[in-house]
């Protein structure tokens, strides 16, 4: 990692420099997203929290109750994209059995990075307290995301749910799957793309990056990469179980010949690796 090189960072980081169709993948995801919405059952906009960012939507498993309950955290580093990009997640986990949950928060610069993360706990909080109420088990929540929100899957991961509300038990969230996750915040605070809009302080970096806390007690985190991805994010994907260990950190992956983009649609294809695995972490 090379801090005092401002120009190899912002090249590190810049996916949609590195795939040069990336359009192609909002564009269709976008799409199919719409379709989605149309075409399945799902509840949308349900308010978790008291700003307007913070909305989620719950697509109900296809049949059952007491389903397994996949919360899927979309990226965009913090600063960009939407829940509603991200509907074509769902129809591959629903038909198998799952409740999906996708929830929305605010973005960068108007919160910062350490407010995000309160807003993705107000809105697992949220589907641990509701999520009966539309199908889903709330003692089964796998918490699943990509980028930004695979550094916010990591955090649900390491939060002290009683330390934020009592009421809330201490394994609230036992499994999480980052997929090309961001685990330490500190290249942002020198790459100039970033430096304006996420604001980070040297305290921000300490709170709010994964490898930089104790691991959690207990739990499991599956952390994959694609092949085709950048250094810096391969290095984020080994630090993290660097930083955890193997026991918290069992899996730890590059999946080969995958771009920053469509190792989010391997998410979704029942014969790939990252599918399979998102399923045995609900089925656990």
């Amino acid at each position: 990692m090379k801090l005092n090189d401002p120009q190899w960072l912002d090249s590190q980081y810049d996916n949609r420099a590195r795939v040069p169709d990336h359009g192609e993948y909002f564009s269709r995801w976008a799409a199919e997203s719409a379709q989605v919405r149309k075409k399945f059952d799902a509840v949308l906009d349900i308010p978790y929290g008291d700003s307007p960012a913070e909305r989620l939507d719950v697509f109900p498993a296809a049949d059952g109750l007491l389903a397994p309950v996949l919360v899927f955290i979309h990226g965009g580093y913090w600063r960009s994209m939407d829940k509603a990009d991200h509907s074509f997640i769902a129809p591959a986990f629903t038909q198998a059995g799952a409740c999906v949950v996708v929830p929305n928060y605010g973005l960068c610069p108007a919160v910062t990075i350490a407010q995000i993360v309160m807003q993705m706990v107000r809105a697992v909080a949220w589907t641990w307290r509701h999520i009966a109420e539309h199908g889903g088990d709330p003692e089964r929540i796998v918490v699943a995301g990509h980028s930004a929100g695979g550094h916010l899957a990591a955090m649900l991961l390491a939060c002290n749910w009683p330390a934020f509300d009592p009421g809330l038990p201490p394994s609230l969230v036992a499994r999480a799957l980052s997929i090309s996750g961001l685990f330490d915040l500190e290249p942002f605070r020198h790459a100039p793309s970033f430096q304006k809009v996420l604001r980070l302080t040297p305290e921000q970096v300490e709170q709010a990056s994964p490898a930089r806390l104790p691991a959690p007690p207990a739990g499991t985190l599956f952390s994959l990469v694609g092949g085709r991805e950048s250094m810096e994010f391969l290095r984020h994907n080994e630090l993290i179980r660097q930083a955890w260990g193997r026991e918290r950190v069992p899996v730890c992956e590059v999946l080969p010949r995958l771009n920053h983009f469509d190792v989010l649609d391997a998410l979704v294809q029942p014969d790939q690796r990252l599918h399979r695995l998102a399923r045995s972490l609900l089925e656990t």
